[in-house]
């Protein structure tokens, strides 16, 4: 399991390595693994263009190998398409998506090299999953919920909405992910027992809240540190986003038993941060 990485591909590589899920040469070596992306791949980092590659191929890799890679929809990859497909019919940015997108770390490197099936990937992903008991999100936000009462329904009508150029829909979709720590504040339990009712699972798992920053506002501290996942919410939730694209020695990589259990597989620069 993989959190956001905003551009950060090298430490992607060295996470992945160190987790014997690719060898040196980027190359799927994690046989029938299942390995899960949750989002945020572009942004922030200088490398967003490369992230996404190396996950496309690992996702061709992997099914081959008769492994699975699963790969979610972020917030930033809705921000980066809505400066793409609104660049031609906006081209005064009057709606104000190219500059939004830049304010949040856009990289006009990745824009400029995007080639076609780059953006129909992007364009394609889910933004739910389920795994082994866990209800994989990007965001750890209410937002599913308005948008479908099984996790088929939710990613069709994201499907919908990216294929529909429609500023007011592209805009209220971007709004719905600024709805933070969802599950943390103001009977967060309630909710993560919601969400699981409606969309199943026995947990769920996140990234897009930075696991220090999650602490910080809104569980005081009460982890083993920024270099673990965070269970909170009565451990209904998972916290997964090791902020490796805001801080140099952040970053990690975790394995999700079926019981509920987390533990560290990996870190880029060997060793947790406390």
């Amino acid at each position: 399991m993989v959190g956001d990485i905003h551009g950060a591909y090298d430490k992607l590589r060295a996470l992945l390595l160190r987790a014997g899920l690719i060898d040196f040469d980027g190359a799927w070596t994690g046989g029938d693994a299942h390995l899960a992306f949750l989002g945020d791949y572009v942004d922030r980092g200088p490398q967003g263009l490369e992230v996404i590659r190396l996950v496309r191929n690992l996702e061709v890799q992997a099914q081959a190998a008769g492994g699975r890679v699963t790969a979610l929809l972020g917030n930033h990859e809705v921000m980066f398409l809505a400066a793409l497909v609104f660049r031609q019919k906006d081209p005064g940015d009057r709606m104000g998506f190219r500059a939004y997108w830049l304010e949040n770390g856009g990289q006009t490197r990745d824009a400029d090299l995007l080639e076609p099936g780059d953006l129909g990937w992007l364009s394609s992903r889910p933004a739910m999953a389920e795994a082994d008991g866990w209800l994989l999100v990007h965001a750890d936000s209410l937002m599913y919920l308005r948008m479908g009462t099984t996790i088929d329904e939710v990613n069709a009508e994201v499907a919908r909405i990216l294929a529909n150029p429609d500023a007011d829909e592209w805009g209220l979709f971007l709004n719905w992910f600024t709805e933070r720590m969802a599950f943390a504040l103001g009977e967060g339990e309630v909710k993560a027992r919601r969400t699981l009712s409606v969309f199943g699972g026995d947990r769920i798992v996140h990234g897009h809240t930075p696991v220090y920053v999650l602490m910080d506002e809104a569980l005081h501290g009460r982890t083993l540190g920024a270099g673990a996942p965070v269970p909170y919410a009565g451990r209904l939730c998972l916290a997964v986003d090791s902020g490796m694209a805001y801080r140099e020695d952040a970053g990690f990589m975790a394995r999700l038993n079926p019981g509920g259990i987390a533990e560290v597989v990996a870190f880029p620069h060997g060793g947790p941060v406390y």
